[in-house]
């Protein structure tokens, strides 16, 4: 008998203090999750329930909380609280469950770079160097060298050198430029003409505009609308059935920010991409892009925050020794953490949306839960790779 069998039995079989009622246990509800006690993952089960039940009775919006470890579901939480999708201009109480959708807004843009990465495996996209306005023949007005010199991987990290403002302070407002991705009928224009105020790789500039450059470039080179794109190359693979993308008022997918997704599908793409890019022994995202993308290629600012392939980039104290993580961030206190030395998924939703304090506390949340795990990832197996 296999060592990962062996593994699997003893997880789910051996007893445990506290095994027959975890504290936030997962709901068995036929998705292709694996469940397993958190005492029997790597885990302080009384630390982890303690740090969820800080968020379950703390006053911060948060809606929902997944730990996914070795690739196992360990632990679910959902709220009810005020929440409003992309386009609703008031909040609205809501309760939460496994089964509802929740805005993503930018966790869309780290999708957007999986997909990347698979049309640069598939030769559709030749390389992350390929110059963007290769792919605009129809912009030869805006051909300079300057601007010949902006590659997909200047898209891809954010560090474009095209002037672009996204103050969290000013979304929804005519200061803040994603606003006219939502109304605009030019989009790649609006975004490719903008003044360049650095040279390409040298700093970085938040821009939803660069996201939806690169999914125009998907849609061109694949013939293919973003949606249809998603389902085929990574929903569909991991078993992900339920979930939209919000268009524009010309109803073109949202690229930048308009996914919605339940909780724990969200947290399959992150077991997908800690087991380098494979789900049930199929490889969905290339290994080598899933190590880019959650590299970081630039730096945000000085407290060691860094950006990727449109993924974020930090770092997380675990009993005093600083581990890596990547992750996929979105207003509101929508994430993804990853962090790979733990083999460690969280997901985290809520509906802060324009308040900068959410921020820390989702961080906090990940903290704690990173000082809960007990055991490094080395002396445990990964179920959903096999």
């Amino acid at each position: 008998m296999s060592r990962r069998l062996l593994l699997a039995i003893a997880v789910l079989l051996a007893p445990a203090p506290g095994r027959a009622e975890p504290c936030f246990a997962p709901a068995s509800i036929g998705d292709g999750w694996p469940i397993a006690a958190p005492g029997n993952i790597g885990f302080d089960a009384t630390a982890l329930c303690a740090a969820l039940a800080a968020v379950a009775t703390g006053d911060a919006n948060v809606h929902s909380v997944i730990v996914v470890r070795h690739g196992w579901l360990v632990a679910e939480l959902y709220r009810t609280g005020l929440d409003r999708s992309i386009w609703s201009v008031t909040a609205h109480e809501t309760a939460f469950g496994p089964n509802d959708l929740h805005d993503l807004r930018s966790v869309s843009k780290s999708v957007v770079g999986l997909l990347v990465g698979i049309a640069v495996q598939d030769g559709r996209i030749a390389s992350v160097d390929a110059p963007v306005l290769g792919f605009f023949p129809e912009y030869e007005d805006l051909r300079s060298p300057e601007r010949e010199a902006i590659t997909v991987a200047h898209l891809l990290t954010m560090s474009s050198g095209l002037d672009w403002n996204e103050e969290l302070a000013s979304y929804g407002t005519l200061r803040n430029d994603e606003t006219r991705l939502y109304w605009h009928w030019a989009l790649d224009r609006l975004v490719l003409g903008r003044p360049i105020v650095a040279s390409p790789g040298t700093r970085f500039y938040y821009s939803g505009g660069g996201t939806t450059v690169l999914a125009d470039i998907l849609v061109r080179t694949s013939h293919h609308e973003l949606p249809e794109l998603a389902q085929q190359e990574l929903f569909a693979p991991l078993g992900i059935e339920h979930w939209e993308w919000v268009g524009d008022l010309w109803g073109r997918p949202l690229a930048f920010a308009g996914l919605r997704m339940r909780p724990r599908d969200l947290a399959k793409l992150g077991s997908m991409l800690l087991s380098h890019g494979q789900w049930m022994g199929r490889q969905v995202v290339p290994a080598a892009w899933v190590s880019e993308s959650l590299r970081p290629h630039i730096a945000v600012d000085d407290e060691g925050l860094g950006y990727g392939y449109q993924w974020w980039t930090g770092t997380v104290d675990w009993h005093g020794t600083q581990l890596p993580w990547g992750a996929a961030f979105g207003n509101g206190g929508q994430r993804l953490f990853l962090v790979p030395d733990l083999d460690l998924a969280v997901v985290a939703t809520a509906g802060a949306y324009n308040q900068r304090e959410i921020g820390g506390v989702v961080r906090r949340l990940l903290g704690a839960i990173v000082a809960a795990t007990s055991a490094p990832a080395s002396e445990a197996t990964t179920p959903a790779a096999q």
